[in-house]
C-alpha cells in the first residue's frame, strides 16, 4: 500500500507539473491562474498546494531537482581529482548528454521553458534564490578541501560561470544556431571559463584595461 500511495503521489505531482508547464508555455506565466492549472490537472487548488508551495514552484521544481548538484560533484569526485576539475568534467558531461541545465538542448519545450524563466521577473527572482542555495552548499563542500574564504569565493564564481555558460548556449539556440554546430563552441567556452577560474581573469589576458589605455590612479 505504501508503494501504491507513493506511485499515486508521483503521478499526481507529474500531472500537475505537466499541466502547468503546458498552460504557461501556451499563454504565458502571468496569464494563467493556479486555479486553471488545478482544473487542467483535475485536482483541487488545496491539493495543488500540497505538492507545490507557490505558483513559481510549478515551474522551477525542474531546476530545483539540480539543487546541491555541484556540492555532490565535489564530494563524490574521483580520488586525487581536484574540485574544480570535477566540476569542469561534470559540466562537459552535461553538454554531451544535452542536459537542459547546461542550456544546450534544442527541444522546443526546453527552449520555451528557458525563455519563460528568463523573461518572467518572479521566476527569475526565484531562480536566483535557488542559485544562492546552490552556492552556499557548494561553498560548504569546498570548505572541506580549503579555507572558508577561498571556498566561498570559488563557489560564487563556479555558480556564476555555470549560469553564464547556460544562458549563452540557450541564447545561441534560440537565435537559430544548430545544436550540432554549437556543441563544439559550447565545449570550448566551458574549457575557457574553467581555465579562467583556475588561473584568474586578470592573469589570462582577458582582464584589465584595453591596450593603450592607462588605469586610473
Amino acid at each position: 500500500m505504501t508503494g501504491l500511495r507513493t506511485l499515486k503521489k508521483q503521478r499526481t505531482h507529474e500531472a500537475i507539473s505537466s499541466a502547468a508547464i503546458s498552460l504557461f508555455l501556451e499563454r504565458g506565466f502571468d496569464e494563467v491562474s493556479v486555479a486553471e492549472v488545478a482544473a487542467a490537472a483535475e485536482v483541487s487548488k488545496p491539493t495543488l498546494f500540497k505538492y507545490f508551495a507557490s505558483k513559481e514552484d510549478l515551474v522551477l521544481h525542474r531546476i530545483a531537482d539540480h539543487l546541491g548538484e555541484a556540492a555532490r560533484v565535489v564530494r563524490q569526485r574521483d580520488p586525487g581529482e581536484d574540485p574544480l576539475a570535477a566540476l569542469h568534467r561534470h559540466f562537459l558531461t552535461g553538454l554531451e548528454r544535452r542536459d537542459p541545465v547546461t542550456g544546450l538542448n534544442d527541444h522546443e519545450e526546453v527552449l520555451g521553458y528557458h525563455r519563460m524563466v528568463f523573461s518572467t521577473p518572479s521566476l527569475a527572482a526565484r531562480l536566483f534564490q535557488h542559485m544562492a542555495a546552490d552556492e552556499e552548499a557548494l561553498a560548504e563542500a569546498l570548505a572541506e578541501t580549503m579555507d572558508a574564504l577561498p571556498a566561498a569565493l570559488l563557489a560564487g564564481e563556479v555558480i556564476a560561470v555555470q549560469r553564464v555558460l547556460a544562458r549563452r548556449n540557450w541564447s545561441e539556440l534560440a537565435a537559430g544556431t544548430p545544436i550540432a554546430d554549437l556543441h563544439p563552441a559550447a565545449v570550448a567556452a566551458a574549457d575557457r571559463a574553467f581555465a579562467l577560474l583556475r588561473h584568474g581573469v586578470a592573469g589570462s589576458g582577458d582582464g584589465g584595461p584595453p591596450t593603450g589605455r592607462r588605469e586610473a590612479g
